[in-house]
């Protein structure tokens, strides 16, 4: 299968919870974190986050001239089986180039391109295909939970950063990975560890999986 190169990018607490308890968010990366992330973003072709995301946090998707000079924008890719995304989130100004990933419609309309792509749910390897046609080489994921969680167990990862900031959050918050989880042994994903670094008052692990053959 022809596919971008996937990174997945994310910061969470030190127990693994990257928002608070009722999915409110919080800012976890440092400013240190943050020039690292619009430098990646910058590097990558593409940046992709779930609309939950789009409707928890509300993010921009796009690279700061603060951290980047010169940014080249990344097509920005929300996954939205069933077309929820508000007309006025910020993924829908024109900063930048976006792709609406659904499941019920298509169309095209000066910076906003739909895709469907799949049943019910999105089919990740089938938009992984279709991105790569589009010239998507590079593909930074950025979350949130269950997109985390279905990129991994799809095996599309290629690497993955995790900063932690030093807190803890605990209860039932949402953690780096989500969806229905590994309810055998045999289906953990299972990581070697590439580095792990201070950022700032915070640590950065850089992770490559290891998917069984």
């Amino acid at each position: 299968m022809r596919k971008p190169y996937v990174i997945v990018n994310c910061a969470s607490s030190i127990d693994g919870k990257i928002a608070l308890v009722g999915k409110k968010p919080l800012k976890l990366s440092n400013e240190e974190d943050m020039a690292r992330v619009h430098k990646l973003r910058n590097e990558c072709d593409a940046v992709l986050v779930g609309i939950e995301t789009v409707l928890a946090d509300d993010p921009k998707l796009t690279v700061k001239e603060k951290y980047v000079g010169k940014p080249k924008q990344p097509i920005r890719i929300i996954l939205d089986s069933n077309f929820r995304v508000p007309k006025n989130a910020e993924v829908m100004k024109p900063t930048a180039k976006t792709i609406i990933v659904t499941t019920c419609k298509e169309f095209k309309e000066g910076h906003i391109e739909v895709i469907k792509c799949g049943n019910e749910k999105v089919d990740l390897k089938k938009l992984m295909e279709i991105l790569y046609e589009k010239g998507i080489k590079k593909l930074l994921v950025e979350g949130g939970s269950t997109v985390i969680w279905n990129f991994l167990k799809e095996k599309l990862v290629d690497e993955m950063f995790v900063f932690y900031a030093p807190i803890i959050i605990g209860g039932n918050a949402p953690s780096i990975a989500g969806g229905e989880g590994a309810k055998k042994g045999e289906e953990i994903i299972k990581f070697k560890i590439k580095n792990m670094e201070r950022v700032g008052d915070g640590l950065l692990l850089h992770l490559i999986p290891q998917y069984e053959q």
